[in-house]
């Protein structure tokens, strides 16, 4: 399993076309990571953490929902899963960041 993740986390490096999608945001949205209310979770999506605007969690939603359409492109491409590709996703952001990885995260 974690050598399946490993696999797809290199899949994904080399993946430049989904960066953009999986990481875009607006300045409200920046803000809110900046301060903790919004954050980056283990399965390869944002989550609210705390209160925030309508306007976030709209974002924030938008934003998933452009990173779910990546991640179905990326996993039909490779013949794993979106579940799969999105938990990749997940664990090499976390990884970036110095957060604490799930155990199924390769290290």
């Amino acid at each position: 399993m974690i050598r399946k993740f490993a696999l797809i986390a290199v899949v994904l490096t080399l993946s430049s076309g989904l960066t953009g999608v999986a990481y875009a945001q607006n300045a409200e949205v920046t803000a809110a990571l900046n301060a903790g209310t919004v954050g980056e979770q283990a399965d390869g999506y944002l989550g609210v953490l705390g209160s925030v605007s309508g306007n976030v969690k709209a974002e924030v939603e938008a934003i998933n929902i452009k990173r779910r359409a990546a991640y179905t492109s990326l996993a039909a491409q490779r013949g794993v899963t979106v579940k799969d590709v999105a938990a990749a996703v997940g664990c090499t952001t976390l990884k970036k960041r110095g957060a604490e990885l799930p155990a199924y995260c390769a290290n």
